[in-house]
């Protein structure tokens, strides 16, 4: 077990993590950036389990991307944020070490195939509201005229910790615009992952706030069918923007919904759902909600849940 001071943020010797994660012994991801390897440290006179993010440029990301998540990661404090101890800079060893997330990533509880704990209804929208809270933070309240464009929101960078309470992870990607003052759109190479990413910015090249509300929207979806994007389970649906939109315009929702939650939803419920979700999928990016209004109605429909829940 390795030591680590008060300091939240504080530059960790290369060998105290090493000690920590007995030698990068247990891997927990993979990602763009590299491997996340669990550990184990001494913080406040307590043993704290971490997850320790360790750069391999190979994997595509580097040192820029390193730096923008240490930036922004300690000048945020969010409960729906994860965050971050301390990092290590020693060479060419680029290492985040961050809290732990006992529940790992949403993407893992959302394949038919999942065997691992299979999320109620109920917890699916408790999980939503924490994420499009932390989303709305980087929006909307990371500083006077500033705003954090995630640019890569999908499930698997929405972690659950021991409780499951979500957190917005990986800020890696993220864009830090002006706001307020006609200046929140930036123009960059086309990132973020295969079907969570607005076709707008594929073919402009402007990111926006606008772009991170249609990847939650993707999301959301997810949430909804018990699916993933993109990803074939053999069911013969491949879950996708264009495909869940034209599914709610056809007032056929309640055929692609997860069957392993639909008994447990209120009819209100489900088409709320999907109509919060079909909107954040809006072609226009001027008819596609703020994170804050999404948060909102997300929290609307989970009291509506609760209260299903305690009288049928």
């Amino acid at each position: 077990m390795s030591v680590l001071k008060d300091s939240r943020h504080q530059k960790i010797p290369l060998k105290e993590i090493e000690m920590a994660t007995k030698n990068f012994q247990e891997c927990i991801g993979k990602g763009g950036y590299g491997m996340v390897y669990k550990g184990e440290l001494l913080f406040d006179g307590k043993p704290t389990t971490v997850a320790v993010k360790r750069l391999n440029e190979q994997f595509g990301q580097g040192l820029k991307e390193f730096l923008i998540e240490i930036q922004l990661l300690t000048s945020q404090n969010h409960p729906n944020l994860i965050s971050l101890i301390g990092y290590c800079d020693e060479g060419k060893e680029k290492i985040i070490v961050y809290e732990y997330a006992e529940h790992g990533s949403l993407d893992q509880y959302l394949r038919r195939n999942n065997t691992i704990y299979a999320l109620t209804w109920l917890e699916r929208l408790k999980i939503c509201v924490d994420a499009a809270r932390g989303l709305n933070h980087l929006h909307y309240h990371v500083g006077k005229h500033q705003t954090v464009i995630h640019r890569d929101i999908k499930s698997s960078n929405i972690l659950l910790d021991h409780n499951w309470v979500a957190k917005i992870s990986d800020l890696g990607l993220s864009k830090l615009s002006l706001s307020g003052l006609d200046r929140s759109a930036v123009v960059s190479h086309a990132c973020g992952t295969r079907g969570y990413c607005e076709p707008e910015y594929f073919s402009t090249g402007i990111v926006k706030k606008e772009s991170d509300v249609y990847s939650f929207g993707m999301v959301l979806y997810e949430v909804f069918c018990g699916k993933l994007c993109l990803v074939d389970d053999g069911t013969g649906f491949l879950l996708s923007g264009p495909l869940a939109k034209d599914y709610y315009l056809k007032k056929k929702v309640s055929e692609i919904v997860d069957p392993g939650v639909r008994a447990q939803m209120s009819l209100e419920s489900m088409n709320k759902f999907a109509t919060t979700a079909y909107y954040c999928l809006h072609d226009d990016r001027g008819q596609r909600p703020t994170m804050d209004l999404v948060a909102k109605e997300l929290d609307e429909l989970l009291q509506i849940q609760v209260l299903y829940i305690k009288f049928s």
